[in-house]
């Protein structure tokens, strides 16, 4: 019944920008603090950025500066807007709530690739 759908993925160079998109379903979006999380091959999935409720945003460090989290109530669909990309950001990035809210039912994900 509740299900996220990731969009917006692709492959870029270094430098440039990506904005993701996740469409949910099955909850009451805008009772629903949102996230975003990521990831890279061999590596455990990591928590990128949330925002809350009342608009509070908060991000990894690693992405402070480069990434934007926002939402869209009426559509039901939370973004990423991803700018000055680095190698270092390659990963599959997922959207889902957040702990304890955050639900098992994960979405295939986006694939990101940023290479030359």
């Amino acid at each position: 019944q509740v299900q996220f759908v990731e969009s917006g993925g692709g492959l870029v160079q270094p430098g440039g920008s990506l904005r993701l998109s996740c469409a949910v379903s099955g909850v009451i979006f805008r009772f629903y603090a949102m996230a975003w999380y990521r990831q890279a091959p061999g590596k455990q999935r990591e928590l990128v950025a949330t925002i809350r409720n009342g608009g509070i945003t908060n991000y990894e460090d690693s992405v402070k500066g480069r990434f934007t989290i926002s939402r869209d109530n009426a559509k039901s669909t939370a973004f990423l807007q991803m700018n000055s990309l680095k190698p270092e950001d390659t990963a599959v990035y997922y959207c889902n709530g957040i702990s304890p809210n955050r639900l098992d039912s994960w979405g295939k994900g986006t694939l990101v690739t940023v290479s030359s």
